[in-house]
């Protein structure tokens, strides 16, 4: 079983979003998928109770039990959690970077999200210094402040994912339906999106490439972790 962290000390970077687009991208390859929801705003388990029964699980956990959550994760067989966190957390984020095989760190290219980025680093260092990214999320299609946070991060030590996630109403309007965007709007450019940063994440901690098409198991109900 791999985990996959959120953590961000800054609020609003789409961390919620991008965990569940994952979440739903991953099953499409064939994972048993579980989404831990560490944010006290449990947006992750507001969007799962629009999707109903079908995958992925969503599991609202305190902090304090996230230990259980994956353990009961694993015993049921889970290829893939993903934990989503709040900002300005340090007990979850702390517990999320402990727990993850990968961190991917979400942000938006801008001053203020680029202000926190040493607060976060600092918490990821004590945690075990796990292999990290930087994720570029709700950028702009004009200009170049993409490119130009993208250099300064590396500036910085930050390993930046290639792939950047754009400033579009589909992740929204997914939400809103509890869907993926893959879902969504399968040949849209966020799907698309989400389909290179799955596979960028594929490359890094060894999960399947191979795309599943119309496997209703993967669909089913599952069992409860927590």
């Amino acid at each position: 079983m791999k985990v996959l962290s959120f953590v961000c000390q800054k609020g609003g970077t789409s961390k919620t979003t991008t965990a569940i687009n994952l979440a739903v991208e991953a099953i499409a390859y064939g994972l048993e998928v579980v989404v831990v929801d560490l944010d006290p705003q449990v947006s992750a388990c507001d969007w799962k109770d629009i999707r109903g029964e079908t995958p992925p699980l969503v599991a609202a956990t305190p902090v304090p039990h996230l230990e259980r959550t994956l353990k009961a994760a694993k015993e049921n067989g889970a290829d893939l959690v993903i934990i989503d966190t709040a900002g300005r957390t340090n007990d979850a984020a702390s517990a999320a970077a402990r727990a993850a095989d990968l961190i991917f760190v979400a942000l938006q290219p801008s001053l203020i999200d680029l202000k926190t980025i040493g607060a976060t680093l600092e918490i990821i260092r004590l945690a075990g210094d796990k292999p990290t990214r930087a994720l570029l999320t709700r950028v702009k299609a004009t200009g170049t402040r993409h490119e130009d946070t993208t250099a300064w991060l590396q500036a910085q030590g930050v390993e930046v994912c290639p792939v950047t996630l754009g400033e579009r109403v589909t992740y929204q309007d997914a939400y809103a339906q509890g869907l993926g965007v893959s879902e969504a709007e399968p040949n849209g450019k966020a799907a698309h999106e989400i389909r290179e940063v799955y596979e960028y994440i594929s490359r890094l901690i060894n999960l399947p490439t191979t795309r599943v098409v119309n496997n209703e198991e993967n669909r089913s109900p599952r069992k409860r972790v927590a």
